[in-house]
Order: C-alpha cells, then structure tokens, then sequence
C-alpha cells in the first residue's frame, strides 16, 4: 500500500484575498504534482469563481489578526485597497497570476472546479453567475462523493 497522496479535495469559504489564494497554491502544486484536485467553492469562496466579483478580491483588513496592525487602522478608508495592491505586488513578484487567470490554469491543468448547490441557492445565484471553467454545482454528498479515497483540505 502506498502512502503517496493521489488525489486531494480542497474546500474554499472564504471570499477575500488571503482566504482564496491558499485553496488555489494547493490545488495548483497538487495538479504541478501529478495529484487529482478538486476546489469545492462554498459561502464568500464562491466570489473567487463569480464573474462579477472575481476580478475585485479585497484583503480583509478589519480584525484580520495576520496583518498585525489595529482593527481601528484596518477600518480607515482605503485601507483593504492599501493592503490589496501591495499583496498583489507581491504575488506578481513571486509569479503568482491574479485570481481569474490562476482559475483557468488549473481548469486548463486539470483541476476541477465545483460550487457548492446549497451555497448557490441560499445566494439566489445560477450557473450563468459563475466562470465557464466552472465543473458543476454539486450537493455536499456529491463533493464527498467526489473526494472519496482522497485528502480533504480545507482553506
């Protein structure tokens, strides 16, 4: 028996900045690995794969304890914009692309990129709300059901 990881199912929840790009850094080293991904989408984390929010990700700045500086300060005007441009420097720095052209280079290296149904509902969202590289909108069971004999992550 090998305990070698083949296939790993990542969930993503979170709709800013620093909640979608960890999900898509996994699901891309997994796929750059030879290993089966699928990125489940639920809640906020569906921003990442809507075709009206996924181009304008903020970094959330209000009580975010990782960016080490004052809720008080995080709620200033501009702040999230702030922090956005310069985390965005960084991942361009590091060869990191933007969030939709990151989407459609891991459905294009075989990735495959769920919503979640009782997420989409809740939202009143349809299919046509979403990214064509979108796989399906599936149900809870169904993404157990995909994930079976893999590692579940989640972001």
């Amino acid at each position: 028996m090998s305990d070698a990881i083949e296939k790993v199912s990542i969930i993503i929840s979170k709709g800013s900045f620093e909640g979608i790009y960890p999900g898509l850094i996994m699901a891309n080293g997994a796929r750059m690995e030879g290993i089966a991904a699928n990125v489940f989408f639920t809640f906020f984390g569906m921003d990442a794969i809507n075709v009206r929010h996924y181009e304008h990700l903020k970094v959330a700045t209000v009580g975010n304890p990782g960016l080490h500086i004052p809720t008080m300060l995080g709620g200033l005007p501009g702040m999230s914009a702030f922090v956005t441009r310069q985390m965005a420097k960084k991942m361009e720095a590091l060869d990191i692309p933007p969030v939709p052209e990151f989407i459609t280079m891991l459905a294009d290296a075989g990735a495959k990129l769920y919503a979640c149904k009782a997420s989409v509902d809740m939202f009143g969202l349809t299919r046509e709300d979403f990214i064509e590289e979108l796989e399906g909108i599936i149900t809870v069971g169904d993404f157990y059901q995909l994930a079976a004999g893999g590692q579940i992550i989640f972001t």
